[in-house]
């Protein structure tokens, strides 16, 4: 029988497996082919670099300098030059490529920037110059280039309010997109007619391309009038800059472009290749489970809504498992992925998956011999420098002991205080990669 101490350790070496899965040198290794001067990607997909003058590296997200130091390795000398934007603290030195660290998941003025050295960059480039893109989770705050009339103070309010108020990246990137020259197809537009070979890390549920790094290369569904309906159902109409105003009713007027649209022709020389994804990960983390002698099962890479709801499912399928046997037989090991929203009202400090164990440590103490966790794959959950949080059927006992009251720090949305009190914070430090959030059930 395991005790709670081993069940932690399994459960930290599960979610390590989930997040190497995801490793970015390994997944441009796994998705890219070079035989002679033939370079073969996706689906029975190939280009000859002999029949381009350039070779141009662009992205934007947390694991693009990644991405690009796995493309330099690949293609030696045959990469011209490259531009990159990553988070603070993710950055590394490549030969080829520029690497240009800005703010996320606020944009800054370094995010403007960067987009605006990727726009000039991105506007050189002819059809005898091809593109490999290196788009990850991040992306949309990292290519901040707001469009004519628009302040990046605007779209930094924009954000926070959206992030506050519980909108998903859906709502959030119809916003940004229609207040972006870069975004939803933009940089797509911009490059034509150069070819691109689009390579995405997926942060996102259903691995859209349109909503990947809120979709740079791939056409947009979504219209000015979408994003006017965000901002009502959130109710940011009456307090947001009257420049925004402005600039979604010119759009709905159509005085303003609209985003590149699927069927734009532009797209008809552009490659987009998801080549990591949640559920790839947590396939990975079902298998070291098994190898660890857990009963095993992937619940889903799909979950989304309340975070505190997704939370308290996850202790019904805990209760069902340790009382039935059903879904699985113990020792057990539920898996399940996804970007679950929270609507923030304290003043505490924390992120969604600190918070998904927050508010689940009453119901885990009634369960024996159980450990929750759920961490950001990215290692960084909100605000914070932890990835998420761990809960044993004995976190409870041992808050109490130090007279914490797990009520007062969920109401506060001070999550993180509560975690680093206990020691039970997850820090990994920067991933290098993002594909959502992985969460475990590991019952003895």
């Amino acid at each position: 029988m395991r005790d709670l101490s081993q069940l932690r350790q399994d459960a930290l070496e599960i979610f390590h497996a989930c997040v190497k899965a995801a490793d970015p040198d390994r997944a441009v290794r796994n998705s890219l082919r070079l035989v002679g001067n033939e370079l073969f990607f996706g689906v029975n997909n190939h280009v000859g670099l002999q029949d381009f003058e350039r070779i141009i590296v662009l992205g934007a997200g947390k694991a693009s300098a990644s991405m690009a130091g796995a493309l330099e390795s690949l293609l030696a000398d045959s990469i011209h030059e490259g531009l990159v934007a990553v988070k603070y603290g993710h950055g590394k030195r490549l030969e080829k490529v520029r690497v240009l660290e800005a703010g996320h998941p606020i944009p800054d003025l370094r995010s403007e920037s960067a987009s605006l050295q990727i726009l000039a960059l991105a506007d050189s480039l002819s059809e005898k110059d091809l593109v490999i893109s290196c788009i990850s989770g991040g992306g949309s705050a990292l290519l901040a280039a707001p469009a004519p009339g628009i302040s990046l103070s605007d779209k930094q309010w924009i954000t926070e309010s959206l992030i506050s108020a519980g909108a998903d990246i859906y709502e959030i990137n119809a916003v940004r997109k229609h207040l972006s020259t870069i975004k939803g197809g933009r940089l797509a537009e911009c490059v034509y007619p150069a070819t691109v070979i689009n390579l995405m890390l997926s942060d996102v549920i259903g691995d859209d391309p349109g909503t990947i790094g809120s979709g740079p290369f791939a056409g947009d569904v979504t219209t000015f009038e979408t994003a006017w309906s965000v901002m009502e159902r959130f109710g940011l109409l009456e307090k947001v800059p009257r420049s925004v105003i402005i600039h979604l009713k010119g759009g709905m007027k159509g005085l303003r472009p609209e985003t590149p649209k699927p069927e734009d022709a532009i797209f008809g020389k552009v490659f987009n290749i998801v080549i990591g994804s949640n559920i790839a990960s947590l396939m990975a983390g079902k298998a070291r489970a098994s190898e660890l002698g857990y009963n095993a099962a992937v619940l889903s890479s799909t979950l989304r809504g309340d975070t505190i709801e997704a939370a308290r499912f996850h202790a019904h399928i805990a209760e069902e498992i340790r009382a039935s046997g059903n879904p699985l037989h113990s020792p057990a090991c539920v898996l399940s992925g996804g970007e679950t929203t929270v609507s923030v009202r304290g003043t505490g400090l924390g992120g969604r998956n600190q918070h998904f164990i927050m508010s689940i440590v009453k119901e885990v103490s009634r369960i024996k011999e159980a450990v929750f966790l759920s961490a950001g794959s990215d290692g960084t959950d909100g605000p914070t420098d932890a990835a998420g949080a761990v809960a044993d059927s004995e976190t409870l006992r041992r808050a109490e002991f130090l007279e914490l009251d797990p009520n007062e720090f969920l109401l506060n949305y001070d999550s993180y205080h509560f975690f680093e009190a206990l020691g039970d914070l997850v820090i990994t430090g920067p991933t290098f990669t993002n594909v959502m959030d992985i969460r475990l059930v590991l019952l003895a």
